[in-house]
């Protein structure tokens, strides 16, 4: 929990969180004030991480923080069709096929017709990409090391076993179906 500012002029980015949460609860009192803060600063903490890590990262490398997730996950997979490359970056397939076409044109990425469905796209990363993506790797761990380094190892494993509790929940399975 955060002091709360003097007035909205004084809020920041982190510190709304505690000013919506109050404001919220006086307005409607039968709210989860908790289960607010949990969600909102999770929120939050996730855009801010994901803010930084494409700004100081992959935007100067000519990445934008989607590109890096296709990369990423061909990288670790191999080739692999668009709909699954979709479904483990988080992304819809438009997003993706969209995605393709730029990192497909900067050389990044290449795609042809799989063998066993005329209709299916199967991705590859090209030699190009798959550097890319390993050097783009190495940075992107130094600034998941400089925000992990904020936590001790007990904590990490705290935090870690939480969020995967949250991800197993029957909210989290019920928006699981919809990607």
């Amino acid at each position: 929990m955060t002091a709360e500012p003097a007035g909205p002029d004084e809020l920041d980015y982190l510190s709304f969180v505690e000013y919506a949460v109050k404001k919220t609860s006086t307005r409607l009192p039968a709210i989860d004030a908790e289960a607010m803060r949990l969600v909102l600063t999770l929120h939050r903490v996730t855009s801010a991480l994901v803010y930084d890590l494409e700004s100081a990262v992959h935007r100067p490398r000519g990445l934008s923080w989607p590109g890096f997730r296709v990369l990423f996950v061909l990288w670790l997979t191999g080739p692999m069709e668009s709909k699954r490359v979709a479904e483990l970056s988080g992304m819809s397939r438009a997003a993706v096929s969209a995605l393709v076409n730029t990192l497909e044109r900067d050389g990044l990425v290449s795609r042809r017709q799989a063998d066993h469905d005329r209709r299916a796209v199967l991705l590859s990363l090209t030699d190009a990409g798959r550097e890319t993506i390993t050097n783009d790797y190495r940075a992107h761990n130094e600034r998941e090391q400089a925000w992990a380094g904020t936590l001790s190892e007990a904590e990490r494993r705290t935090l870690i076993g939480l969020l995967e509790k949250l991800m197993a929940g029957s909210a989290a399975a019920e928006a699981k179906r919809r990607f």
